[in-house]
């Protein structure tokens, strides 16, 4: 039996008594948005297949050639549906400073009065579904539970496979877990003689949380971020607020176990904003002999301080929602194993043959593409045939690198932070400590891509890559940050660093080869863990030795480069970081602005 086959099994073992608490609120919510019918979603295999059926009647998915990609379908979302709608998400905090700076905060009553008026009705014509999912194994110690009502059989078919869903999460709130409220429409009614498109949506969104009441409630958006509500809505957002009552992590994280030769493994959290490559580094297969990769996550890591003074760090999630474009067999070859079936792609450009591609998939794009809006793609005519964005959506078993206790506790020994940096950031570095390790994730800096909204490779500051998804006061979660390293032995925390694959020479050219070539790093990093590897120590933290990391191709020129700290670089980055502490008011730990002054001293002291 296959893991996917035993997730089913258990769904249909499960209890199926709903507790009224639930059926009552399913009820008023169907009452209040008038769908046609209410499902009960439990995600068996039979289920699935009629809903896809029913999507590929209805032109809502295309179902990919069976022979080239079996078991896969395309889905073409509208032009102004494709990515995080950051200027239309909102923290409803009771109080506006518990939101903070980074967050767009609404008054709670007002929000639920305008809420109220978009849902009424919203749902005519269409299918209520009732997916109760768990993040992290059902019942698990360090796992949480919800249940989203959407109107979109895509939002469906997506959190079957983001998720666990089915009876056994019912079974658990019936026995009294809490469970998080999710409410999700398309926000696009159809009222009699209405004839439905293929991907129905509203130009006004809304993605809200409310933090303390542990609601979401998601208005006229489609796409992934927006309407798989398990996934940032819920497992970050609202997790985060959670974790910080309760005393653990919910982050933007992916999750990895490198082995290395002697077979040792080592766990490694790593924070980056979104399509910075974490799926990338997740999936990593080392060129390096006798080191090995096994994937735990790529997106979300919820961590708890251990009774042994560890860190401690699950997966909640049950799939991959990645970004297609520039994935090859040349950057994540599991991805490309993993994707051969069982996938649902958004936005990607379809083949003559009816198979998916997307630039960076092969060199040469194959003749009489269908492009994502469903046009033929003309290549002279500077429009990328799948957009930038486009997804796919994928079960985390169908990896190859996947470890087989994905989904498991593991104990953090390192953290990696980083974003894309063209210059300023060395290719690694080490923080000093906990304290110096915080400092480093708040003060992350990032071109931005096209997983949100707005402009493309603008430096911003993405503290922990949380900035989009961290649901209260930023500064508050420095201190958390700070509060948990207090409580573990400073002996088993994790070592923290940062690292930048994407530093830039004059050219624009790339220094570092990156992909497989990051396993270098990693083993470096392992070594300092290890106590076996040595470092060049910088007023900005330690770096390797450029013999440590040295890569096929790369020159000692470049690798000098690669661990360069800039004296005028860092005078700028340092004053930058102070900027943005500024912003945060009274609320920045004391610990941070210690920090600040000692960068500012030891630069000055380096440099003169």
């Amino acid at each position: 039996m296959t893991m996917l086959d035993q997730r089913h099994e258990e769904k249909l073992s499960a209890a199926a008594g709903v507790p009224d608490a639930l059926a009552e609120w399913v009820a008023a919510i169907a009452a209040h948005t008038r769908p046609d019918r209410v499902v009960w979603w439990t995600g068996t295999p039979a289920e699935v297949s009629t809903l896809q059926d029913e999507l590929v009647a209805e032109g809502k998915l295309i179902r990919l050639n069976p022979e080239l990609r079996p078991e896969s379908f395309l889905a073409r979302s509208t032009p102004d549906d494709v990515a995080r709608v950051e200027s239309r998400t909102f923290i409803c905090s009771e109080s506006p400073a518990d939101a903070g700076p980074t967050n767009n905060w609404r008054e709670p009553a007002g929000m639920r009065a305008e809420l109220s008026a978009r849902f009424a009705g919203c749902m005519r014509g269409r299918t209520l579904y009732v997916v109760p999912f768990s993040m992290g194994p059902v019942g698990g110690p360090l796992s949480r539970v919800g249940v989203q009502l959407t109107d979109s059989g895509y939002a469906v078919l997506s959190m079957e496979i983001m998720t666990r869903t089915g009876a056994a999460v019912i079974a658990e709130i019936a026995g009294g877990a809490d469970w998080v409220r999710a409410i999700h429409s398309v926000g696009a009614p159809l009222l009699p003689g209405d004839e439905d498109v293929a991907w129905p949506c509203n130009p006004d969104k809304y993605i809200v949380q409310f933090p303390e009441t542990r609601e979401i409630w998601s208005f006229g958006s489609g796409y992934g971020g927006n309407a798989l509500l398990a996934k940032k809505c819920f497992a970050l957002r609202i997790a985060s607020v959670q974790g910080r009552d309760e005393g653990w992590l919910a982050e933007h994280m992916l999750l990895m176990r490198l082995i290395s030769p002697e077979g040792r493994a080592f766990h490694i959290a790593g924070a980056f904003p979104s399509a910075c490559g974490k799926t990338n580094l997740a999936m990593l297969r080392p060129d390096l002999p006798g080191w090995r990769v096994e994937t735990l996550g790529d997106d979300i890591a919820w961590l708890r301080p251990g009774a042994d003074g560890r860190l401690w760090a699950i997966n909640p999630e049950a799939g991959f929602f990645g970004v297609a474009p520039g994935t090859s067999a040349k950057t994540n070859r599991a991805a490309i194993e993993m994707l051969a079936s069982h996938t649902i792609f958004t936005n990607v450009a379809l083949t003559a043959e009816g198979d998916v591609w997307w630039e960076g998939l092969t060199d040469t794009p194959p003749a009489g593409l269908t492009d994502w809006r469903g046009n033929a793609w003309d290549a002279d005519a500077g429009t990328p045939a799948a957009h930038p964005n486009a997804r796919f959506t994928v079960a985390a078993e169908r990896c190859p690198t996947a470890a087989e206790d994905i989904g498991e506790a593991v104990p953090v020994d390192a953290i990696l932070f980083g974003g894309r940096r063209a210059d300023t950031v060395p290719l690694v570095t080490e923080a000093r400590g906990w304290e110096h390790g915080v400092y480093l994730g708040a003060t992350i800096a990032s071109e931005t891509t096209a997983a949100a909204e707005g402009a493309t490779g603008v430096v911003r500051r993405d503290p922990f890559a949380m900035l989009p998804f961290c649901g209260y006061h930023v500064a508050d979660h420095w201190a958390h940050w700070l509060s948990i390293g207090r409580g573990l032995d400073a002996e088993l925390a994790p070592r923290m660093y940062r690292v930048n694959w994407f530093r830039r020479d004059t050219e624009r050219g790339f220094l570092w080869p990156g992909f497989t070539e990051n396993a270098r790093v990693l083993a470096w990093i392992a070594g300092r863990i290890a106590g076996e590897a040595e470092a060049n120590e910088t007023a900005i933290g330690a770096v390797p030795l450029a013999s440590d990391i040295a890569a096929e191709g790369v020159s000692a020129e470049r690798l000098s480069q690669l661990l360069t700290v800039d004296p005028v670089e860092w005078r700028y980055e340092v004053e930058r970081e102070a900027e943005f502490f500024g912003g945060v008011g009274g609320r920045l730990p004391v610990e941070l602005s210690a920090q600040l002054a000692e960068a500012r001293i030891r630069i000055a002291r380096a440099f003169g």
